[in-house]
Parts: structure tokens; sequence; C-alpha cells
């Protein structure tokens, strides 16, 4: 068994892959001060496959020893970390030193399972959306915050402002406090996406794929009818797709 995680900002995700098939999701909130041995203690109650490899990409480095440490400790194997040098099998118009490899992982992701041209986009902490041609070029994107994020802003902004729970408003129109925070969340997203999508398939001049991916890919999608696919396993087939090809 190969063991994929996916260390976000937000959440961890694990998956266990079979081969090519995927065979088993589980996810728990991030807790950047959690140490190797409570990382160890969770797996080892919840992991009980035989994992022969495991491979992660990470955009919290401050958990990177410790789960990597838990991982070994857990099932006797090397966590590999993906790396910005590492084979994504694009071509990068910019640095990507300092990139998300979450970014890199789903962009490869991506061009091999839906083919190029194609334009992704990632709904978590941040919205990323990035964009690839059809020579397989990656041409570069765009970071904004994610919608829980410009939740939490306007929580610690302003003080008559209440935190909320992400939802799809019943209206563009909110009633009340709540749900005005709701609608302008939601739609400012919707809006950012339709406008985005429609500026770079200008700027490519190609009619490129849209794919999402992410925990409220789904919830925009119904209001984007310019995203083509809802793919939310995109980012553990890509670190199992890496692995394979490392091998």
């Amino acid at each position: 068994m190969l063991l994929a995680i996916d260390v976000g900002n937000s959440s961890l995700k694990f998956a266990l892959f079979d081969g090519e098939n995927l065979s088993r999701k589980l996810s728990i909130a991030t807790d950047r001060e959690a140490t190797r041995t409570e990382l160890q203690s969770f797996l080892g109650s919840n992991v009980t496959d035989a994992v022969t490899a495991a491979i992660a990409c990470s955009v919290v480095p401050e958990m990177d020893d410790a789960l990597t440490g838990a991982v070994r400790d857990t099932f006797g194997v090397d966590l590999t970390l993906v790396k910005t040098s590492d084979d994504f099998g694009l071509t990068f118009l910019g640095p990507i030193d300092h990139a998300g490899t979450d970014r890199l992982v789903n962009s490869s992701a991506t061009a091999s399972i839906y083919g190029v041209p194609a334009i992704l986009i990632s709904f978590g902490t941040a919205t990323t959306i990035d964009a690839i041609d059809r020579d397989r070029r990656h041409l570069g994107g765009l970071i904004a915050p994610g919608m829980r994020t410009a939740a939490k802003a306007l929580e610690l902004a302003a003080s008559k402002l209440p935190e909320i729970a992400i939802a799809k408003p019943d209206n563009v129109v909110g009633y009340d406090t709540i749900d005005a925070i709701r609608s302008g969340i939601f739609n400012s997203q919707v809006g950012l996406i339709k406008h985005v999508t429609k500026r770079l398939k200008d700027k490519m001049g190609e009619d490129p794929r849209v794919i999402a991916t992410g925990g409220f890919a789904s919830m925009i999608a119904d209001e984007c009818d310019c995203i083509d696919v809802v793919d939310n396993d995109l980012t553990v087939n890509g670190l199992r797709m890496l692995y394979s090809q490392s091998s």
C-alpha cells in the first residue's frame, strides 16, 4: 500500500492506494504544534493497512519533521517529501522555488489525467488558479483568499461582524448580517472564477478544460458553468503518479 499525504493549512488528508486503486481516505485538522508521538498515535490507530511506501506534499514545513518521524515509527518506511526540484512533467515559465508543492502536484496531475490545455482551480485556505497551455507549459497563476480565510478576515477586522459557517446563500441579497456576509463571500468567489477563467482563456487563445478541486469545488461549480470537472482526489492521485514515476 502507498500512503499519500496532502499537508494543507487547514487539514491533513491521507489516502491509501493499492496500485492505482484509491482504497481509503481520512483527514484531520492541521495542528502545527502536533508532535511526532501524537501523529504516530493517530496513524497507528487509524491506518491498519500494510503501508510499504509513503509520499507527501506539504505547505506546512514546521510539521515535516514530526510527520516524517511518525510515518517511520508507524510503518517502518521513509516518507518522500515532494520538492520543487522534482520532475512534474511541465515547463515552468517562472521561478517555482517558493511555490507550494500542492500547486505543482495538482498542475502535474491535471495535465496527466485531463490533458492540456487546462486551467486548474483549487479551493482551500487560498483559492489558487493555474494555467497550462497545449505545450505543457505552466504559464503561472494567481492566489486569492479562500472563503474561510475571507470570513475569518472579516471577523478579525470588523468588531461587529461575526465569523460565519460557509454555505451557499439562498439569495444574492442577505436580509441580515450573517446572510449578507455569506452571500458576499460566496458570490465574490463565483465572480472571481468567472472573470479570471474568461481572462485566462482570452490570454491563452485556446479552449482549455477547467478542473476544480478542494473542499468548496462542488459548491462553486454549481454556479460556474465554466468549470468542466470537479475532482476532489486530484492531489492524492497526483502524489501517487509522482511516486510511481520515481520508483
